[in-house]
């Protein structure tokens, strides 16, 4: 996917959004989806802004229905927001990254060193 974002799957799901000691947003799209692919760019720079005090992952719905189901997926762009485990919070549609940002700040645990680089400087 990117430098800052990777792709999960049914296989991956569990170990990378569920077991994370850090918060995980997921972004969940698919190719055809033309609000995805417009969202992608604010979603790649979040996922850069916040480097690893959150983790920034995307999982294609028509390659992983079961996921998609299990968290009652019913528009795309949807963005969910894990921590522990557990959604936390979830956005449905396109989003600013200001909208974003503040979702996750909600539920990052910042380390007194990161927060110049989450506070954008």
């Amino acid at each position: 996917m990117s430098e800052y974002i990777n792709e999960v799957n049914e296989d991956t799901f569990e170990q990378v959004v569920l077991r994370s000691e850090t918060p995980v947003l997921v972004d969940f799209w698919a190719a055809w989806c033309q609000p995805c692919r417009a969202l992608a760019p604010i979603v790649e720079a979040v996922a850069r802004q916040y480097g690893s005090a959150a983790r920034v992952v995307k999982l294609n719905i028509d390659d992983n229905p079961s996921v998609a189901q299990r968290y009652r997926i019913q528009a795309i762009p949807t963005l969910i927001l894990f921590r522990d485990g557990e959604e936390k919070e979830r956005i449905i549609g396109a989003a600013s990254n200001d909208a974003i940002s503040r979702m996750i700040n909600e539920h990052v645990r910042v380390l007194p060193d990161s927060q110049d680089r989450i506070a954008g400087h």
